[in-house]
């Protein structure tokens, strides 16, 4: 699970987060002369709500920001303690707490958590400071001089990853087998043009023969990123020929339907109050309809029609031709604007996912008059259609709205490294950060 190896640091946050708030809670609850023994189902709800609404308002991101400004810690923080203390506030509030009741006193909350804020602050300091002195580079790449700038740009194209030491290949590879003191146990990550050599090979046997492991630049992007981008993929049946919807296991393929089934139903029911206003909404904005039928690609790239609450004035394309939908686009609605950015308009596709045409967590399904232009310039972009496409995927929680040909290529990155890496535990981490995504509304 190489997304779950760069989430260590988050967990190590929230672990210490957690017995902070605890800490304090004690300190503060025996200065009150309180009886903390008898809060204590009290105190496991006041650190799950610090912890949930760190997440939701990004205080753990921080963590893991290349350049973090003094700004973001302060403000991030300052809003999730203020968030924290409000909610217990009201819970005190909704349960008419007793006197002896102390953790839910407006004298203990305000005090914990803002404590809690000062610690939280040292804690990511700290372990910024760790992350940078212990990084050790697992894999430094090896290239023809030519593909160093392309390499290097790619790497750093989603803002917090440096890309690792670029070598350029030589006759004498020695030197660079041996690698650089203190960081001998890094593995080599070859390029298509170094493997094209007549003595591409020849580097790889030596590094091998040095205890150094070689990979090639896709694979070592799918551990580093978290993506794969489509023009490393140079062999796709080596990496991708045993995957897909059809070929995981029968057990694993019918869990995830029977998930999809049932998640799907229980988020009909919940949310058709929303969908009832947002359809009076929509109807009342222009008087036009309140769904939108539109013809897209799925698995194995038969075309089926996705239902989605309509965000766009009708007739929004006229002549019939596909466009893409950018920034500030004059066609999308006041009221669809609010809908895409809680990604509301999507739950209509919930009756896809109930007829079987898509799953809950997949690719994003694309029209197919842009995919043949898509398939002409982007490499590999059929490789896609090898799994059901999806309501959310990697590439929505990771990236923003693809309006170009040039997104629509770092989005295929982020559909390959699912392809290869999906289970059950990493749909789980779409969803909860599909579900961020909403609260938060900043979808588009």
């Amino acid at each position: 699970m190489h997304w779950l190896r760069h989430r260590r640091w988050l967990a190590l946050a929230a672990g210490l987060d957690a017995l902070g708030v605890a800490l304090l809670a004690a300190w503060i609850d025996r200065e009150r002369d309180g009886f903390l023994e008898n809060q204590l189902p009290l105190l496991v709800m006041l650190v799950a709500m610090y912890l949930s609404l760190g997440w939701l308002f990004g205080s753990f991101t921080l963590v893991k920001l290349r350049r973090l400004r003094w700004s973001q810690l302060v403000l991030r923080l300052t809003i999730t303690s203020a968030a924290t203390t409000a909610s217990a506030a009201v819970l005190g509030w909704l349960l008419r707490t007793p006197p002896e009741v102390t953790l839910l006193h407006r004298g203990s909350l305000l005090p914990l958590f803002a404590l809690a804020a000062l610690w939280s602050g040292g804690v990511r300091l700290l372990l910024r400071q760790l992350a940078h002195a212990t990084r050790q580079d697992q894999w430094e790449i090896v290239s023809l001089p030519e593909e160093q700038e392309a390499i290097r740009s790619e790497w750093e194209r989603i803002g917090a990853i440096k890309a690792p030491p670029i070598h350029s290949f030589s006759q004498d590879m020695a030197q660079l087998v041996a690698g650089p003191p203190g960081n001998e146990s890094s593995g080599l990550a070859l390029s298509q043009g170094v493997l094209n050599q007549p003595d591409g090979l020849d580097a790889c046997v030596l590094a091998l023969g040095e205890g150094r492991p070689v990979t090639s630049l896709a694979l070592a992007a799918e551990q580093e990123l978290q993506r794969i981008p489509p023009r490393w993929v140079v062999d796709r049946w080596l990496l991708f020929s045993d995957l897909g919807d059809q070929g995981s296991g029968g057990f694993e393929r019918q869990l995830k339907r029977y998930a999809d089934v049932v998640v799907s139903l229980l988020l009909l029911i919940f949310c058709a109050p929303v969908l009832a206003v947002a359809a009076v909404l929509i109807r009342l904005s222009d008087g036009g309809p309140v769904l939108y039928h539109q013809l897209r690609t799925g698995l194995q790239g038969k075309p089926f029609e996705v239902i989605k609450l309509r965000t766009m004035v009708p007739d929004a394309e006229d002549e019939g031709e596909a466009i893409w939908s950018g920034p500030n686009d004059g066609r999308i609605t006041p009221v669809g604007q609010w809908l895409r950015r809680t990604r509301l308009d999507e739950l209509p596709q919930l009756i896809n996912v109930l007829q079987g045409e898509m799953s809950l967590i997949g690719p994003r399904p694309e029209r197919p008059e842009l995919e043949t232009d898509l398939e002409r310039r982007i490499p590999n972009y059929r490789l896609r259609h090898r799994i059901r496409p999806g309501l959310s995927g990697w590439a929505q929680v990771n990236m923003p709205y693809s309006s170009t040909v040039e997104d629509a290529e770092l989005k295929l990155s982020y559909d390959l490294y699912y392809l290869r890496n999906s289970d059950a535990w990493l749909d789980l981490l779409i969803l909860l950060k599909t579900i961020k995504i909403v609260l938060k509304a900043s979808g588009r």
